[in-house]
């Protein structure tokens, strides 16, 4: 005989869907309503909540700066580059960290720009010292290489969070692996680095989405944990769910930051500092 789910159970897990999606719908009806119009200006909104977005830190499509300052600009294209170049290489479950040899590499990468991000922060204070006078451009290389290493560590918790089945094998195995994740990230320097407005654009709309996108994990994996559901979907059908209610979570944080911020400042523009 098998036996029947609870009735309370099978009524909440009916109710689930719904409630998720009427307050996705509440949220993120309420936050595009509310910022700034347009395409860009919701990649605005998105940058406005985690980035100081200085316009002089950053790269300008004609006369309108991006979405995010130069080094989150990298950052987030470099992320997002990451999972996509991981899920390509067939690591869709993988939740092993990188090798070693690799890893120390990665950590390099979050040494790197934190180096140079303590070196632009000492410009902001008249006399005192720094290494190197700051560069839009490195700011943007530093930031995307750090992203590799933001990719290359929450993607395999995110898989070992999710997955019943996860694989224990390393997300990231060779030298030629990293490779192709550094050469992702010099392409989109690159293309960053043309100042096109035709390829800015998008580069704009993606470095949004990739905010967006690594939050969604983040509030998806502590969901999971938090509930104590990790390591029990069997597959994306199951996980559709905990994802939708991950990007509400981010929504709405980007929201009540974005409102807090404009509540304080009364501009949609970037904090008003020198280079």
């Amino acid at each position: 005989m098998i036996p029947r789910r609870p009735r309370s159970r099978w009524a909440l897990a009916r109710l689930a869907w719904p409630l998720a999606l009427a307050a996705l719908a509440l949220t993120a009806g309420a936050w595009l309503a509310l910022t700034p119009p347009g395409l860009l200006g919701k990649a605005d909104a998105v940058g406005y909540a985690i980035c100081h977005r200085i316009d002089l830190r950053s790269f300008h499509i004609g006369e309108r700066a991006m979405p995010l300052c130069a080094r989150c600009t990298g950052i987030y294209l470099g992320a997002l580059a990451g999972v996509l170049v991981l899920a390509a290489l067939g690591r869709g479950r993988a939740g092993g960290l990188p090798r070693t040899p690799q890893l120390v590499v990665l950590v390099g990468f979050i040494g790197l720009m934190g180096v140079d991000g303590l070196n632009s922060y000492a410009t902001l204070f008249p006399g005192v010292p720094h290494l190197y006078e700051p560069q839009n451009w490195l700011r943007l290389a530093t930031g995307a290489f750090n992203g590799l290493a933001v990719a290359g560590l929450i993607y395999p918790v995110f898989n070992q969070t999710l997955w019943r089945d996860w694989d224990p094998a390393p997300v990231l195995r060779n030298w030629r692996e990293l490779g192709l994740l550094a050469l992702a990230a010099a392409g989109l320097i690159a293309l960053t680095l043309t100042d096109e407005p035709l390829v800015l654009y998008p580069l704009a709309l993606l470095s949004s989405f990739g905010v967006l996108a690594l939050l969604t994990m983040l509030y998806t994996i502590g969901l999971l944990a938090v509930t104590g559901r990790n390591n029990t979907l069997a597959g994306w059908r199951a996980a559709a769910l905990p994802l939708l209610i991950g990007l509400t979570l981010a929504v709405l944080q980007i929201g009540l930051i974005d409102a807090g911020r404009y509540l304080v400042f009364g501009t949609w523009a970037g904090f008003p500092v020198g280079p």
